[in-house]
């Protein structure tokens, strides 16, 4: 990719800032509209993007008719309008605002892994995905619970980069650098501290492993099991998923996964790397709508094999 002259940068930050700044003042309600009106409009303009979510939802889902998935396509959209609504909106979050619109009680299995981490100072690594309001979930969890350190790839743009970590850093959230990142990740969830991390994206293979994601070949990255390995870290799948009848945002999530200590590094990677995938694939099956069906999953396919889309 060419790098962006100092104008593009400057201008691509611009438009963004002015994006936040119109959005942010509307009230909740009607940006979360307006936001859902602009993404749906996306699903019929983007066509490009329509196609790689067709594809990848006839990967994972090949018994459904087409026109649900083009339902669920279209649930992907208006998620990502609630995501970027919320987003403009957080400059103006409390605590208390931030309870009134996510339910984040801790259920029975979600307080043993904190009175765990309590206890025996072991760190949590919060595994989530580009799944239902990811944002939010980060935001809301440093506001009513406690803050976590969080790995996020820079963004190509720096000055758009540094805004979105001031808005995701506001109650006290640490960014960072995905690249090169793992000792620094070992170290804090060494010490019991909390660790979030997106791990439902297609990796180089440099980077990754193929694992089974619905049944089909995906290389995932290996960076969550490694380092929740070498920290003896409990592992715990967390999302955050729009309750439509409640109108609120709730926590669900997976089976916390212990890291294993077969003595084979390889193979303990492989487990728990295989284990996150089915986590995740269990929440998006429950929640179809609102995982980002436009991200090519499956791009990445094993030596020889032909390209999915």
């Amino acid at each position: 990719m060419a790098k962006k002259s100092s104008l593009q940068i400057k201008a691509e930050y611009a438009a963004v800032r002015a994006l936040f700044i119109a959005l942010g003042v509307l009230p909740r309600r009607v940006c979360l509209a307006v936001c859902r009106l602009f993404l749906r409009a996306g699903y019929y303009l983007i066509a490009g993007l329509r196609r790689t979510g067709m594809r990848n939802l006839e990967i994972a889902f090949p018994e459904k008719t087409l026109a649900e998935r083009r339902e669920i396509l279209k649930g992907t959209f208006d998620n990502l309008g609630r995501v970027l609504g919320e987003m403009s909106q957080f400059h103006k979050s409390t605590p208390e605002s931030l309870a009134r619109i996510i339910d984040l009680k801790l259920d029975e299995t979600a307080q043993n892994v904190y009175d765990r981490h309590d206890a025996e100072g072991r760190g949590v690594m919060m595994v989530t995905g580009h799944f239902g309001n990811w944002e939010l979930l980060v935001m809301a969890f440093a506001a009513i619970h406690e803050p976590i350190s969080y790995l996020a790839r820079p963004l190509d743009n720096p000055m758009i980069d540094e805004m979105t970590a001031r808005i995701r850093s506001r109650f006290g959230n640490v960014p960072i650098d995905k690249n090169n990142s793992a000792i620094t990740a070992i170290k804090i969830l060494s010490a019991g501290g909390g660790l979030g991390i997106l791990a439902d994206v297609n990796v180089h293979p440099k980077e990754g492993i193929f694992v089974p994601f619905f049944g089909v070949p995906a290389c995932t990255s290996i960076g969550p099991a490694m380092i929740a390995a070498r920290s003896n870290a409990l592992i715990f799948p967390t999302f955050c998923v729009w309750d439509k009848a409640r109108r609120i945002y709730r926590l669900v999530h997976g089976r916390v996964i212990e890291p294993p200590a077969t003595g084979d590094r390889q193979q303990d990677t492989l487990i728990i790397t295989t284990e996150i995938n089915k986590e995740i694939e269990k929440v998006i099956r429950a929640y179809p709508h609102e995982w980002l069906w436009i991200h090519k999953r499956w791009k990445t396919r094993p030596p020889g094999e032909a390209s999915l889309y």
